[in-house]
């Protein structure tokens, strides 16, 4: 149920009634249910991730995939928006862990970041220098998005719209430079 009020009683026997149809073939039904589904899991989601919106859309997707890969799994006895926010649920988890990862992966260039504010000339200079040689190693796809989101301190979106790539390629281009640059440390 998703919630005491009577129309929102009223909404999830709607939404049954759609899923249960488009689960017989009809085709207008699922499509309706998978809209009214979506809009549920956009305030889900924004209400949990509020200072990263633009990740909400993809958690959305990811979770409206997974319901419809796993459709054949709906007890058609119970309810639906428990089942489905069930998934979300997982799919926000997995969303966290994934990024927890990422976040740990981003520190060193955080502390370079902090090397580079040192005043005193040379030190600054020097370490200026080292980081753009660093970042010279790598392509422009992973170059470009480390250095405006880790140095510039732009978000993703910002960085996304002055590259001309796309949210989800800045995202890429930051974890694989990182990981590649890591990489040249190890022993």
């Amino acid at each position: 149920m998703i919630g005491g009020r009577p129309d929102m009683v009223d909404d999830e026997h709607r939404l049954k009634m759609l899923m249960v149809a488009g689960l017989g073939g009809d085709e207008a039904a699922y499509r309706a249910v998978l809209g009214a589904l979506a809009r549920h899991l956009r305030g889900f989601f924004r209400r949990r991730l509020a200072s990263r919106p633009a990740d909400c859309e993809d958690l959305v997707q990811e979770t409206l995939l997974a319901v419809h890969t796993r459709r054949h799994t709906f007890d058609r006895s119970q309810p639906l928006t428990p089942w489905v926010f069930a998934i979300a649920r997982y799919k926000l988890v997995d969303w966290l862990r994934r990024h927890a990862r990422q976040d740990a992966l981003h520190d060193p260039v955080d502390e370079w970041r902090n090397d580079l504010a040192v005043e005193g000339g040379q030190e600054a200079d020097t370490a200026r220098h080292d980081v753009s040689e660093l970042l010279g190693t790598l392509p422009a796809k992973q170059r470009e998005p480390i250095r405006l989101v880790k140095l510039e301190g732009l978000s993703v979106v910002e960085a996304a719209e002055r590259t001309g790539l796309s949210v989800s390629a800045v995202k890429v281009g930051i974890h694989r430079g990182l990981k590649k640059l890591a990489a040249q440390f190890r022993p």
